[in-house]
């Protein structure tokens, strides 16, 4: 039952998106058949030009046909022009009227020709231009075909992708819904459980009450005849009194303040992205951020609202705390519950939050105003939002002040009368009602000036996408407000009952007698374990003065045993370490000696080297060793000849005096160069190596301990996933003997039930047979009388 919240909290959650989700495929839809009725206007359109163009087609072949017979009369009278030439030079001689009468039909002829030239050409241009319109004309729609086709697809895969996403979606929550309502089955069914359990309890109460009463009973009678001064009614005397331990109020308590947390979670998802909307708004109205830069303003307003989650989250972290602060072995109070102290601290942060981007809300709002496509209607709109968020501000600040005066007791003591608190919880109610009231009417007014803005001419889809996005924000944040103003008018009896109070008096509960009833609680548990156990039997007085002489000789014994036992410890100890030492000595010692053999080894084969006298054919590796100094002042006495200290760069070393001392030593050091140039790069060679093969040990190291951080996770994983297997199977065991354990009754029952019923049967057949021999007795009574 306790993860009923939860879930409901986890379907509205997936709810509010899939509406989100809903929304937007709306739009695109939309979208999708504005292009498509588009798409079809351009296709008639497509259509009415090919028939025009078809006709011009028509009308070319005709002007060419007509064109072709003008060309073919052309030449038709061309050459009856030549042939009336000819039959005018052959005729001069006949007489002039011939001649002018062939002049005239000339004349004639050539004017009718002239025309037809003239209108040829000008049919010629006129093809010419509507050839050239029409391929103009045909590119054109063309281009625009394909533009129409692309955008037709992109919508068209856009769409089939949001249908897809919408199918999953609605698939996703269709397999949660079918899960919450297998949980609800199962919830049910463990509440009927819970019901069994409950009327068992309850029998069971009842016979603790009847049993307490006659406790009750007895006990005053005692009080009242044993006990001669009761100090209850006098409450000078009562100012150390310590209440019980109130554990319903302590139930509820907890209850009420995971349904808080489970509100505030909503609250606080509702309030992220309200936020984050209005970010996303401020960049794209009334300047979109892709295209020109916003004014520093609203630059600022986005920068200050990004920072949202810093002041937002706290809150309901702050509030889990005070839950999981609240347990039922503990008091909880005003004046115990420190952790709320945190929780008002944040929310007055909050609080400064949104007083510090009022201001930049307001003038936003304005520029929305200043802008030249904002009506007169959207300007009133604006100034409405205005008015709602200073309102909203004010109440927040309300309630941070109520909250903080709840926050006192506990961190001094004495500071706010019973009365007065009941007064700040009553004042904090209606204060979140005001808070719903005024959140409500700024979603109304949003709504609003989202339906008027959708008629402006420059609106874009992605501003309509923020603002759907938006109001589903505030609505959540209204359903919100809402039910945390109900949830706190419902409880508002809870919270200003006094559940603590010492008796006798009025005063309020303080930390020290919380301490006390805690204490006087373990006690008393304690005591009712210790009576529950069952006592050991009682030892006779002698056996225990014996017994404990015997305790206390083996007391004495045993320190004395325990101080020989330390003594020989630290004596083992020193002994140890002494060993150790010689062992280091005796390991110093071997070392030195090898030395000194190495040493004489050295010695000798110099001196051998000396007294051969070629000091070339005799030199082995071990002559070319660099000696200290004291070395080659011990080797002249050794070897009794005089002998020379050579140094160089590289070092010192002793040689003989010879003929070719210069050559020899050059000769030596040249060597010595070589040896540990070629040592540098053998141990450079190893460094590297070593090298390489740390980075590539580091890298393993890193992947080892990734798998290792990972194979924890896994073994927790499973080890959680086994103890829940294990719980799960603890309470079908449970389930099953409670189960066999009823039905084992009922057969018991059953059983008792039929034997009664077969005694019952018995016995009215005993009867019905009785009297059947008393009716045949009775009927040969008759016969014979």
């Amino acid at each position: 039952m306790a993860n009923n919240p939860e879930l409901q909290a986890k379907y509205s959650k997936l709810a509010q998106e899939y509406s989100k989700l809903r929304a937007q495929n709306q739009v695109l839809k939309k979208a999708v058949v504005d292009e498509q009725a588009n798409s079809a206007s351009q296709k008639e359109q497509l259509k009415q030009r090919d028939q025009s163009l078809r006709k011009q087609e028509q009308e070319m072949d005709s002007l060419s046909f007509r064109n072709q017979q003008l060309a073919k009369r052309v030449e038709r009278l061309q050459e009856e022009l030549t042939a009336s030439e000819a039959k005018g030079k052959k005729g001069k001689s006949k007489g002039d009227s011939p001649s002018q009468h062939g002049l005239q039909a000339q004349n004639v002829f050539d004017e009718d020709l002239q025309k037809k030239i003239e209108e040829n050409e000008r049919l010629h241009i006129q093809f010419y231009e509507a050839d050239e319109q029409h391929k103009k004309q045909e590119a054109q729609l063309k281009a625009r075909l394909e533009v129409l086709e692309r955008d037709s697809e992109q919508h068209q895969a856009a769409s089939e992708g949001l249908n897809t996403k919408y199918m999953e979606t609605i698939e996703r929550l269709q397999s949660d819904r079918a899960g919450l309502e297998i949980k609800a089955q199962t919830l049910e069914r463990e509440a009927k459980e819970c019901r069994m359990r409950t009327e068992e309890c309850q029998q069971q109460l009842r016979r603790c009450q009847s049993e307490l009463n006659r406790q009750v009973k007895q006990s005053s009678s005692v009080i009242q005849e044993k006990v001669p001064f009761n100090d209850t009614k006098l409450s000078d005397y009562n100012s150390l009194n310590v209440p019980p331990h109130n554990r319903k109020h302590q139930l509820k308590a907890r209850d009420v303040a995971c349904q808080a947390v489970g509100f505030v979670q909503d609250l606080v998802a509702a309030l992220l992205n309200f936020h984050s909307y209005t970010e996303q708004r401020v960049h794209i109205y009334p300047l979109d951020s892709s295209i020109e830069p916003i004014s520093p303003l609203n630059l600022r307003f986005s920068q200050y609202l990004h920072e949202n989650a810093a002041y937002v989250r706290p809150l309901e972290d702050s509030l889990l705390h005070l839950h999981q602060s609240i347990t039922e072995d503990t008091v909880t109070v005003l004046e115990t519950t420190v952790k709320l102290k945190s929780f008002a601290d944040n929310f007055s942060s909050y609080t400064n939050f949104l007083q510090k981007i009022l201001p930049y809300q307001l003038k936003s709002l304005e520029e929305e105003s200043e802008t030249p496509l904002c009506t007169a209607a959207l300007t009133v709109k604006n100034q409405e939002l205005q008015s709602d968020m200073k309102k909203v501000t004010s109440v927040f600040e309300k309630l941070q002040n109520y909250i903080s005066l709840l926050a006192l007791p506990s961190v001094q003591q004495d500071a706010m009368p019973q009365s007065s608190t009941s007064a700040v919880f009553t004042q904090l109610a209606a204060c979140l009602h005001s808070l719903h009231d005024a959140i409500k009417e700024m979603s109304k007014h949003y709504n609003q000036k989202a339906g008027l803005e959708k008629e402006l001419p420059t609106i874009t889809q992605k501003l309509c996408t923020t603002t759907e996005c938006l109001l589903g924000s505030l609505g959540s944040l209204t359903n919100s407000t809402g039910k945390i103003a109900t949830f706190f008018s419902n409880n508002l009896d809870f919270f200003t009952s006094t559940a603590y109070s010492p008796r006798g008096v009025t005063m309020s509960l303080n930390p020290l007698q919380a301490e006390t009833m805690l204490a006087n609680k373990k006690k008393a548990a304690a005591y009712i374990h210790a009576i529950s156990k069952p006592r050991p039997q009682s030892v006779p007085y002698r056996d225990a003065l014996s017994n404990r002489r015997v305790l206390t000789s083996s007391t004495e014994s045993r320190e004395g045993l325990t101080q020989q036992v330390q003594q020989s410890q630290e004596k083992i100890a020193r002994l140890e370490q002494e060993k150790e030492h010689w062992l280091l000595e005796a390991q110093l010692g071997k070392v030195r000696l090898e030395k000194e053999n190495q040493r004489i080894a050295d010695l000798e084969v110099q001196l051998a080297a000396a007294l051969g006298g070629s000091p070339a054919s005799h030199m082995g590796p071990s002559n070319l060793l660099v000696h200290s100094h004291e070395e080659v002042e011990t080797e002249p006495r050794a070897a009794g000849k005089e002998t020379t200290l050579c140094t160089s760069l590289v070092g010192m070393l002793c040689t003989t005096p010879t003929v070719d001392h210069m050559g020899d030593e050059e000769s030596r050091e040249q060597l010595i160069k070589t040896h540990y140039m070629a040592r540098v790069g053998e141990l450079t060679t190893q460094l590297q190596i070593s090298d390489s093969k740390a980075v590539h040990f580091h890298s393993e190291c890193r992947a080892l301990a990734k798998r290792l951080a990972i194979a924890e996770k896994s073994r927790e994983a499973l080890s959680e996933e086994v103890r829940q297997a294990n719980a799960n199977v603890t309470r079908l065991q449970d389930d099953l003997t409670t189960t066999k354990r009823s039905y084992e009754e009922q057969l018991s029952l059953m059983s008792d039930h039929l034997c009664i019923m077969n005694e019952t049967l018995s016995k009215q057949r005993e009867e019905i047979d009785t009297l059947k021999l008393g009716n045949k007795a009775n009927a040969k009574k008759n016969k014979s009388r």
